[in-house]
């Protein structure tokens, strides 16, 4: 099993998740969508069985605007792409989402699930900024995250941080360069990546791009909260979205999974530089069934294996679902 930490990291796309309206067919609008086979009631002359009902989501721009409704999405950038059709604004202006909430609150960061009555917040590009930082330590206190579209932005600040005394650097600001590199495009990892492996005792250059504010939400510099993602959804189910395969609509997490997605996050933060809430999902949902570490290892390696995550990150990620089955957490 290549499980190495010197093992290269490649890109993991969410760009394949489908979104899926009606079981029967691909039709978003249409029902079942033309081409497929008649059902059997429709063939003995009983009427169809109704079609699911249409995952129509409300949305709004974070620092002010008209609500708007959105439907039809199959993934990440679809979903930008369509708030940007209802507001008439380009999809790259669109840094991240919130759910239920317009301020930049990041345990309510739209992730891996959507609830089926969430209210989406778009936040927008505002200032850009140039900011030299001096890297008196190896540690920056950066906490990395990315919106699923090409876009990493800063998640946390770790209190008395390098970071941390640079006060023009807030959470939420997106990392546009490094040192004149553009990182656009590349997922939060590999921003995390190269952020530790700028050399100590030498100065560096970030490219950063704000979130555009309202009146009402200038607040504060916040540092982004330790915990983990928080409660998502006031509905009564929620859509997943995967890295494969098809979204599907499921019931809100229970306390056990939601208790190891956030220790399994926390994990990917230490070891990475990472938050990731889909990334932690997808590895209990491997996890939450096997019976010892190895087949565990085996599981992960063949969805996840492009991470090459270490053995003792492996074995930690273990520890911490079985810890969440026996109610340690």
């Amino acid at each position: 099993m290549p499980l190495g930490l010197k093992s290269k990291w490649k890109h993991w796309s969410r760009d394949s998740s489908t979104l899926v309206e009606n079981e029967g067919g691909p039709g978003w609008r249409g029902g079942r969508g033309g081409g497929g086979p008649a059902s059997p009631g429709a063939a003995e002359g009983l009427p169809p069985a109704p079609a699911r009902p249409k995952l129509v989501f409300h949305t709004q721009l974070a620092h002010g605007s008209p609500t708007g409704r959105i439907e039809g999405f199959a993934n990440v950038r679809e979903l930008y792409a369509k708030i940007a059709e209802v507001f008439a604004i380009p999809a790259a202006e669109i840094l991240f989402c919130t759910l239920n909430t317009h301020r930049i609150d990041m345990d309510k960061l739209l992730g891996g699930q959507i609830g089926l009555e969430d209210f989406i917040f778009a936040h927008t590009k505002g200032l850009r900024k140039e900011v030299d930082v001096f890297k008196a330590e190896e540690a920056l206190g950066l906490t990395i995250t990315d919106n699923g579209a090409g876009f990493a932005f800063i998640k946390r600040i770790k209190e008395g941080s390098i970071i941390d005394q640079v006060k023009v650097i807030l959470v939420g600001d997106h990392i546009e360069s490094i040192n004149g590199k553009g990182v656009v495009g590349c997922r939060h990892y590999e921003v995390a990546k190269m952020l530790k492996e700028l050399p100590k005792g030498k100065a560096f250059t970030l490219k950063l791009v704000e979130t555009t504010k309202a009146f009402d939400v200038i607040e504060p510099r916040s540092r982004g909260k330790p915990g983990g993602e928080g409660k998502i959804g006031t509905g009564r189910g929620t859509l997943r979205l995967r890295s494969k395969g098809p979204a599907t609509v499921e019931e809100l997490p229970t306390e056990f999974e939601e208790k190891a997605i956030s220790k399994v996050d926390d994990l990917l933060e230490n070891y990475m530089g990472i938050r990731d809430t889909e990334l932690a999902a997808t590895m209990v949902e491997v996890g939450k069934d096997k019976k010892n570490p190895d087949e565990f290892a085996v599981a992960l390696d063949e969805a996840l294996g492009d991470f090459a995550f270490p053995d003792e990150f492996v074995f930690d990620i273990w520890g911490a679902i079985g810890d969440a089955k026996k109610g340690r957490l």
